[in-house]
């Protein structure tokens, strides 16, 4: 007796055996071409990628090819992967020569010299989505010209593992705030702020002042910008040192003291205070800078000097003494003078109606 068997799509005669084989079913057999595809799942795992088609490369090459020209031809892998490449995709360039690693994270769409956009651009994906360029690296990604930047520095939150890789520093920094990054562009730091990094992570003083002076030379921010941002800096080595460059910046600032805060006090018509008022203490005479006896208000005017060590116990003894008479006691740097000056005095408004002043009707 002849018998029957499944032949892919075709039935036929089989001679070898005498019984009747299964016969599929169209269901039964797209279920079986499912899991040749890939699409089912493996031993209970996630499905397996399905490989695209030629048409599906083309076009994820040309969503990934478009994107890298904004970014100095290079694309980190979250991106290739979420653009659809699937990893074997990714490695199967790569293997193939026709792509090239950048550091772990990021690929670069050709074999040729990455360009300093790409390693800016792979330099932050290396450090993950809150990682931003800073000092040096950052005003070079501003436009900051004539310089040279060797190792690209990166700047991530605390949490974050720090990496160092061939022209790369990843670091954590307390100072990291999401405000200080411009977001056009790689992701860096504000000019006025990465210059005061530069200038902290200087190997130099020498380079250091060289590093605050340059961006406003060449137009990439202000003197105030960089005075602003310098306020916001309470403890470094070189604090001194930038407060003495950002004030040659600013024109002179030193020469404020407070001939020029009685002058700005009537030009805001705020009351003339008392100037160098004398004041005795438990370890003899001190001297007050501005003060409103009937409204109970000092104004301690702080010039660089006041930073520095011999001065640090002397001045807070000094205002220790103040505030126990009673008095409200407040504290503008010199340099707040000039960058501030609508912030202080506002402070210095609020103290005197505290103290009982009002303007005249």
């Amino acid at each position: 007796m002849t018998s029957w068997r499944y032949l892919g799509d075709r039935v036929g005669r089989s001679r070898s055996t005498g019984r009747s084989p299964r016969v599929l079913s169209t269901g039964a057999r797209a279920a079986a071409s499912s899991r040749l595809s890939g699409a089912s799942t493996l031993n209970g795992m996630q499905p397996i990628a399905r490989r695209h088609g030629p048409r599906e490369r083309r076009h994820i090459r040309a969503e990934l090819s478009a994107l890298a020209d904004t970014q100095g031809g290079v694309v980190s892998r979250a991106q290739a992967y979420a653009a659809g490449l699937t990893r074997g995709e990714l490695r199967a360039q790569i293997s193939a020569q026709r792509w090239q690693r950048v550091w772990t994270r990021s690929v670069c769409l050709h074999t040729g010299p990455v360009s300093p956009v790409g390693r800016r651009w792979a330099a932050v994906f290396e450090g993950g989505d809150r990682a931003m360029l800073d000092g040096e690296a950052s005003l070079v990604a501003s436009g900051l010209s004539n310089y040279d930047v060797s190792v690209l520095r990166v700047s991530v939150p605390r949490g974050v593992k720090p990496l160092t890789g061939t022209g790369l520093d990843i670091r954590r920094t307390r100072r990291w705030c999401a405000v200080d990054c411009v977001t056009t562009g790689v992701p860096r730091t504000r000019v006025p702020v990465a210059a005061l990094r530069a200038a902290m992570w200087a190997r130099s003083d020498k380079q250091a002042a060289l590093l605050l002076t340059m961006p406003v030379q060449q137009g990439l921010t202000t003197p105030e910008l960089v005075g602003r941002a310098l306020l916001a800096i309470h403890r470094d080595r070189r604090r001194e040192l930038m407060h003495a460059v950002v004030t040659d910046l600013l024109g002179g600032v030193r020469s404020l003291g407070e001939l020029d805060f009685a002058r700005e006090c009537r030009r805001r018509g705020i009351p003339e205070p008392d100037r160098q008022q004398v004041r005795r203490g438990r370890d003899g005479r001190y001297y007050l800078d501005v003060c409103w006896d009937d409204f109970g208000l000092v104004v301690e005017i702080d010039g660089i000097h006041h930073s520095w060590a011999t001065s640090v116990v002397p001045d807070a003894l000094r205002q220790n003494e103040v505030s126990l008479s009673r008095s409200t006691v407040l504290r503008l740097p010199l340099l707040g003078l000039r960058v501030a000056a609508d912030d202080f005095f506002d402070q210095v408004e609020r103290g005197l109606a505290a103290g009982g002043w009002g303007r005249a009707a």
